[in-house]
């Protein structure tokens, strides 16, 4: 690992919303790729880094409903791009790379969560596809514009998810065991959380620094949306009229909270020099050891698991990947 996996002390918190996290730092010249980025957290990310400046991209598989939500950020572009179709990723970064531009800054925002098993023209299962293999063949096509920004950084949305499992090796597409939606969402995440250690690690000597986020819950986005209310009520994300509970100590946030740590990560320099970590709540966060993880897997506190940062296993994904994608 390239940082050390602890708090930085940022001054920020879980109630920090993107706005102000991105207050005073100027955008102007960069440019931004915000996958997801007309909807929730990606639209909020998509709307703060444009009005910092930046030129912003937001790829989308249904560009008339994208450009409806990003009407009132002016100047947002919208392309087509489907991250399960793998010639769809290949033709929107083939049109970036051709326009010459730079790429400063990428947020893989897009994602889907406990969905019922699909599959993909491939027979990959429709998370791992969707959450990882998708921004997978992004970020390396996408990989010359990011070496010639001279400092580009990649941020990755990951999850508490990762503490519903790690990446199983011997069966990422639940050909031999029972698919459960949960267990592939958390291996989806955890997917998320070692890609951006594995690209770190390639990508510093280019200039290129990563990160994962974990945003917090935020229940009023179309994230949840194969979630039962009833379930998502017992849980206490929702009250009993069915609106979403924010509860801080719970990291049950909104939308512009949710937000704020992938900008943070896209744009601080209180980063600057640093990669290859998991950060929440506007900070990095700390690493669960052997004999807290019970209590942290029951509790709501922050930390990432060691599987999700573990070089090795970053570097096997990495090769993994290339394989299913290529």
């Amino acid at each position: 690992m390239t940082t050390a996996q602890q708090p930085l002390g940022s001054g920020f918190g879980a109630a920090s919303t993107a706005e102000e996290v991105i207050k005073g730092i100027d955008l102007t010249g960069k440019v931004a790729i915000v996958t997801g980025g007309y909807s929730g957290i990606g639209l909020e990310t998509a709307r703060v880094l444009r009005a910092a400046g930046a030129e912003v991209v937001v790829p989308a598989r249904d560009v008339e409903r994208a450009r409806t939500a990003l009407k009132d950020v002016p100047g947002a572009e919208v392309e087509h791009l489907d991250l399960l179709d793998p010639e769809s990723i290949d033709a929107f970064a083939e049109k970036f790379l051709a326009s010459g531009r730079p790429l400063h800054l990428l947020v893989n925002s897009a994602g889907i969560m406990a969905t019922p098993l699909a599959r993909d023209a491939r027979g990959y299962e429709g998370q791992f596809a969707t959450n990882h293999l998708g921004h997978f063949q992004l970020t390396t096509r996408l990989w010359p514009a990011l070496v010639a920004a001279e400092g580009a950084r990649v941020v990755v949305l990951s999850s508490r998810g990762i503490r519903f499992a790690g990446v199983d090796f011997d069966d990422l597409h639940f050909e031999h065991r029972t698919y459960e939606p949960f267990l592939a969402y958390g291996q989806s995440k955890t997917a998320n959380a070692l890609f951006a250690v594995e690209v770190d690690r390639r990508g510093q000597a280019q200039g290129i620094r990563a990160f994962a986020v974990h945003p917090g819950l935020i229940v009023d986005t179309g994230l949840v949306k194969h979630l039962d209310p009833a379930a998502l009520q017992a849980a206490g994300a929702l009250d009993s009229e069915g609106r979403p509970v924010r509860d801080l100590k719970r990291q049950m946030k909104t939308v512009q909270q949710g937000a704020a740590t992938s900008v943070w990560c896209a744009t601080s320099p209180q980063l600057d020099g640093l990669g290859g970590v998991y950060c929440e709540n506007v900070d990095i966060s700390p690493l669960v050891t052997p004999e807290n993880e019970a209590v942290w897997a029951g509790g709501d506190g922050p930390g990432v698991l060691p599987r999700a940062v573990d070089p090795k296993t970053a570097a096997r994904l990495w090769e993994v990947s290339e394989r299913l994608t290529a």
